[in-house]
């Protein structure tokens, strides 16, 4: 979009996982491959944001300090090229794999991405920088990003050791005065404010009422935008003060079994579009998640998920429209 006429356009995705089947797919394929049709929808955003569920390293002593399932990590330069390949700006790496190859693998994953120029918010060296805004310039605006996860206690940075942004969702109390002290300092550095949150358990349909307690005090505190991720599944959005919080945006890349009542195989891309600094729209392409590759939906799919988001974010009181390629929230209110 042209970034001079103030009209903008943000994407959001998922967990996207490109270790395990999706790194042995790189290792042959184009880095364009994973993305499959919605490449062009996605690169062709002013800025982008995903949810990195996996370590950029070539470690390979897994996490051993608590007990762990799964452990995902991705060879470090098919990855970024794939990330190049799709003009992802941002990464969230608040979330329950950031650490699986230890902190040596935290700390090569934030190597690679600092050297391919993608910013990344909710983990870091230490705890300072964990909770740290990232900040990226999109046009004549800046874009503060802040991340955090309830996800795996054990990988919590402190002050003198890597990990991630760890914050129980426990509103109202002192557990969260740290993270709405980072939102307030995005708040006066940024023209847009996006909180990242790799927040829940598996395969929810609907967010706790704590989850919407937090996600408004975080708008209350100065959050544009909440991006929420962590169930596998998409879950519904909701408008509060004008501001969209999309409560779980579900899996977008990856190699996992598909759970047939929850199907983590369906998702969107999710794109929000600007004028100046207000969202006065969200457009959402449904996504079919075939093993390591996604497409747009076809029908009948495409109506499945179109009924499921429709009844989701309505009992969230918002209304979504259906248009021939995509849904539609035409107007967001109450600014």
């Amino acid at each position: 979009m042209d970034t001079r006429s103030g009209q903008k356009r943000l994407v959001f995705l998922g967990d996207v996982m490109l270790g395990r089947g999706v790194n042995e797919v790189l290792q042959e394929a184009p880095p364009d491959y994973i993305w499959g049709n919605t490449l062009d929808v996605i690169r062709s955003a002013d800025y982008s944001l995903i949810n990195l569920e996996c370590a950029l390293t070539y470690h390979e002593k897994a996490w051993t300090k608590t007990i762990k399932v799964f452990f995902f990590k991705a060879d470090p330069e098919p990855a970024v090229a794939a990330l190049r390949e799709a003009n992802i700006s941002c990464v969230c790496l608040a979330n329950n794999h950031t650490l699986d190859f230890q902190e040596e693998g935290l700390i090569d994953t934030l190597k690679y991405l600092d050297e391919a120029g993608v910013c990344r918010a909710g983990a870091g060296k230490n705890i300072s920088e964990a909770r740290s805004p990232a900040f990226r310039k999109v046009g004549d605006i800046t874009i503060g990003l802040v991340a955090f996860t309830d996800n795996e206690p054990g990988f919590a940075a402190t002050g003198d050791t890597p990990g991630v942004n760890f914050m129980p969702v426990l509103p109202n109390s002192d557990y969260f005065n740290p993270l709405l002290s980072s939102v307030m300092e995005a708040r006066r550095a940024a023209d847009i404010v996006i909180v990242s949150a790799h927040w829940g358990p598996n395969m929810r349909f609907r967010p706790p009422l704590a989850f919407r307690e937090v996600a408004h005090m975080l708008v209350d505190a100065g959050a544009d935008i909440f991006h929420g991720h962590s169930a596998h599944n998409f879950q519904g959005i909701e408008i509060y003060k004008g501001r969209p919080i999309m409560y779980d945006t579900g899996d977008f890349i990856d190699d996992y079994a598909v759970d047939p009542i929850y199907r983590n195989d369906q998702s969107f891309v999710f794109a929000l579009n600007l004028s100046g600094t207000t969202v006065e729209s969200i457009d959402l392409y449904p996504v079919h998640l075939s093993y390591t590759q996604t497409n747009f939906a076809t029908e009948p799919e495409f109506t499945e998920i179109a009924e499921r988001m429709g009844k989701l974010s309505g009992e969230l009181g918002t209304k979504v429209m259906r248009l021939k390629d995509r849904l539609s929230i035409p107007k967001l209110v109450n600014r």
